[in-house]
């Protein structure tokens, strides 16, 4: 008898099928297992995102701010009246927990190479929509080349680029002439700068080509930390492309202001800042920006126990003064006490030797 019903209510599923699928018949819950076809009721709830990557995406934080660190801030604040000559944008963020320091963090200041991170950010999601190919052919023309750091505008015109290439020296060595070549392929300076505002980059916007020495290319501290923080929290880009972003980031070669000043506010031994950072425990994924009248630095943190912070400075001065770098130093190290990370709970191996023999 159960292998005749058995048999029949199989039948019936079957027939049943096809006008599951076009929602003609409803299913009654008990029949309804995971992997079926959605029914007119259940078709809106199957669409709905799964509770386990909901709960893994509020997990990575937010870019929201929740305690302001006020003796941070105030110390920030104190540096800067230090140089009155000096014009100062900081923003810090700690990801997990909402706690953030702020000076000034939507002053729109000269963006320098800084602006690269927000268009590598733009590139990615052109990726995630189809629209881009990661190795895209990009060609090199006359409009688009530019002078200063990088090696691409040494090549001869009509020299054709992968895409990650391009994105990857971008970031690397800041290539000015590959950050012109992804403004053009992603629609040219408007469609760009309407991107950025779509992202809730208020004060980002890119008025010309690279180098732009003249500083008319602008952004903030708070918006170079978000273009940073919407990646790690999710919040943009797929997991493929997040996990591009964070290895192109850290292809960076520039590590003597964002990471050496954390590095020196940690203190203990001092050395090169990437290694004696990731002695410590610590990661920094930046980008710099300096065109001589402004400087910047912007970057995700890693700290020792898991958690995660997104930090900028932009500073703008005189030219080539060496009070600007070392300012973004000054705020960083200040920084680093309230990075500290948890203290680990300590865990008696030799009862977890006794369950585990």
């Amino acid at each position: 008898m159960g292998v005749g019903l058995g048999v029949i209510t199989g039948s019936l599923l079957k027939l049943a099928g096809p006008a599951v699928q076009r929602g003609e018949l409803t299913l009654p819950p008990w029949l309804t297992q995971p992997g079926s076809p959605p029914t007119a009721e259940t078709g809106a709830a199957s669409q709905a995102q799964p509770p386990q990557r909901a709960k893994r995406s509020a997990s990575l934080g937010l870019f929201q701010t929740k305690n302001e660190l006020k003796a941070l801030s105030e110390r920030w604040k104190q540096l800067a009246a230090g140089e009155p000559d000096l014009t100062v944008s900081a923003f810090m963020l700690v990801l997990d927990d909402g706690r953030y320091a702020q000076l000034s963090p939507d002053t729109a200041l000269p963006a320098a190479s800084a602006i690269k991170t927000p268009i590598l950010l733009v590139t990615l999601e052109e990726l995630d929509a189809g629209k881009l190919s990661w190795n895209e052919p990009l060609t090199l023309t006359k409009p688009v080349v530019g002078g200063g750091a990088g090696w691409m505008a040494s090549k001869p015109l009509g020299t054709r680029f992968p895409t990650h290439e391009v994105a990857t020296e971008m970031i690397r060595v800041s290539d000015n002439t590959a950050t012109n070549l992804l403004i053009e392929r992603l629609g040219g300076k408007d469609a760009l700068n309407a991107r950025f505002n779509t992202l809730g980059l208020s004060a980002t916007a890119v008025n010309n080509w690279l180098p732009d020495l003249k500083g008319t290319n602008t952004t903030s501290a708070r918006d170079l930390a978000r273009s940073i923080a919407l990646v790690d929290t999710g919040e943009a880009l797929s997991i493929r492309s997040r996990d591009l972003f964070r290895e192109v980031m850290g292809t960076s070669v520039t590590n003597t202001l964002l990471p050496k000043g954390l590095l020196r506010g940690l203190g203990g031994q001092q050395g090169a800042p990437d290694d004696s950072l990731m002695i410590k425990g610590y990661r920094v994924l930046n980008k710099t920006g300096d065109i001589g009248i402004a400087y910047a630095d912007a970057g995700l943190i890693e700290l020792p126990d898991g958690s995660r912070a997104v930090a900028a400075f932009l500073v703008k001065g005189p030219f080539n003064d060496p009070r600007s770098t070392e300012l973004i130093r000054k705020l960083a190290a200040a920084m680093a006490p309230v990075l500290k990370p948890k203290p680990a709970v300590a865990r008696n191996t030799a009862a977890a030797a006794s369950i585990n023999p």
